[in-house]
Parts: C-alpha cells; sequence; structure tokens
C-alpha cells in the first residue's frame, strides 16, 4: 500500500510539472487522471499494481 501511495504522489506530481511547464492542457491532464482513475477500477487494475510492485522491489534489489 505505501509503494501505491508513492506512486500516486509521484505520478501526480510529474502531471502537474507537465501542466505547468511542458504547457500541457489542463482538459488533457483531467482526462489522463479519469483515465487512470478508472483503469485501476478495472478487472486489470489489480494485475497493475502487481506490475508496478514487482518493478520497485527490482530495483531495490539492483545495487546502484
Amino acid at each position: 500500500m505505501t509503494v501505491t501511495v508513492s506512486a500516486v504522489l509521484l505520478l501526480g506530481a510529474f502531471v502537474y510539472l507537465l501542466w505547468r511547464f511542458a504547457g500541457l492542457p489542463l482538459w488533457q491532464a483531467a482526462i489522463c487522471t479519469l483515465f487512470g482513475y478508472l483503469l485501476a477500477a478495472s478487472s486489470i487494475g489489480p494485475n497493475i499494481a502487481d506490475a508496478l510492485q514487482n518493478i520497485v522491489r527490482i530495483i531495490a534489489k539492483a545495487d546502484l
């Protein structure tokens, strides 16, 4: 659950920066947010969450 909250904050900050500095129109950011919300509520949502957790585990194990 902690990884999910961190990912939400990170992606939210990324969308904000795109809106603020890259000229992303607000309506496009809203559509992307709505799409992410609906995708998470779909049947593929748990699979996406598992994949993200696996990626985080791989990154955490890597010696950088």
